[in-house]
């Protein structure tokens, strides 16, 4: 926990890009579903609303006023977004502004999350690009002020986060930002995830080109690449990252059965090795699904809250419905369902076939499926 005392600057935690700062208790309840939605935030909020999880979810506690946290976050963060009300951060913020090329950006969110304002550092900070994105990722209407804004272009450190997306390494942010706003040849490679991710009224510019295979972009010799796969790519596509960066969506779904009392260290094991094999990135898990009657098994919702992943069950009449290859008479007579891991994962991933279809371990089961996204592609 974070004690904050006048005349001090407290040592913060910098795990993210961004920091998120509630101060009330709507406002926490908003900024722990927010950081579900928007993966790239620090969380921070007061002690006195500590609901036990903190340390799991790499929350930050703090007890004092709030003012003496935001010079912390100033020093150690690309941009704050604070559920705060904006004549209050204005006043906070007034003391420890340097310039516009220095300061982080700042973004205050109303305590209801119907509006997201774009308050300091809207250019240079990056907060009118981060405004946009952050309020796709909650459904809040965005508010910026300035009279022009930055080119209709992608932002590369945000590209994708309003889907869940993150990157694989920060590494080459910073170069291939610069090619995209230079406008150098830019191949963008997308096997799977959301599609509808230009959402500028302009088209896209010739400079942005899509590529159907990694093949046909390293044949284009592109100045940078933009690569959307959930899986671990090849040697000899790594070319491709030399000025490159990988983005993973949110398009694996684990369906899973256990035993009752199995920890979440065998489940995690089975969950490392698993996609270790079939090299696909831990990354693009989105979800684990199985039956209710597993709804409060404690691996499980110990895995899901370590990872920030959804958990999602079904009752048998509803993987009951999915079709199996091998249907189990010995699985229904002790859960009233055929099957728990195959069906929940070809449910939950609105799927018609698994990557795996089904591997047990020890105490556990798993299957694997994609996401099926139905969106339109970019022309």
């Amino acid at each position: 926990m974070i004690n904050l005392c006048e005349g001090e600057i407290p040592e913060v935690r910098v795990t993210k890009p961004y920091a998120l700062v509630a101060i009330t208790k709507h406002g926490v309840a908003n900024a722990r579903k927010y950081a579900e939605k928007f993966p790239y935030v620090d969380v921070y909020y007061m002690k006195k609303f500590e609901q036990g999880d903190e340390a799991e979810k790499n929350i930050q506690l703090f007890d004092g006023t709030v003012r003496l946290l935001l010079p912390a976050l100033f020093k150690a963060y690309k941009s704050m977004i604070l559920i705060i009300s904006l004549g209050a951060v204005v006043r906070m913020i007034a003391p420890i502004l340097v310039d516009k090329k220095k300061d982080p950006g700042v973004l205050v969110v109303d305590d209801k999350g119907q509006y997201v304002v774009s308050v300091l550092s809207g250019h240079i900070g990056g907060a009118n690009a981060l405004t946009n994105e952050f309020a796709q990722a909650i459904d809040a209407t965005p508010i910026v002020t300035t009279a022009s804004d930055v080119q209709k272009t992608i932002a590369v450190d945000l590209f994708g986060a309003r889907y869940g997306w993150v990157w694989d390494s920060e590494e080459k942010l910073t170069p291939v930002s610069a090619s995209v706003v230079n406008e150098e040849q830019v191949a963008i490679v997308q096997e799977t995830g959301e599609k509808k991710w230009w959402l500028h009224e302009t088209p896209m510019p010739d400079t942005l080109k899509i590529y159907r295979t990694t093949g046909e972009a390293i044949a284009a010799k592109p100045h940078a690449t933009l690569l959307i796969t959930d899986r671990i790519i090849e040697k000899e596509e790594e070319i491709l990252l030399e000025n490159g960066v990988i983005y993973r969506p949110k398009s694996i779904v684990l369906g899973m059965g256990c035993n009752r009392g199995t920890s979440a260290e065998e489940i995690e094991q089975l969950i490392d090795e698993t996609l270790a094999e079939l090299k696909l990135s831990k990354k693009s898990v989105k979800a684990i699904a199985t039956i209710d009657l597993k709804k409060d098994e404690q691996g499980f919702l110990q895995v899901t809250a370590r990872n920030n992943w959804q958990f999602i069950t079904y009752t048998p009449a509803q993987l009951n419905e999915m079709p199996l290859q091998n249907p189990s008479d010995t699985v229904f007579k002790f859960t009233g369902a055929y099957g728990v891991s195959e069906p929940a994962a070809l449910r939950c991933a609105n799927a018609t076939d698994w990557l795996l279809e089904k591997k047990k371990s020890g105490n556990a089961t798993i299957s694997i499926a994609r996401i099926t996204f139905d969106e339109e592609e970019i022309e």
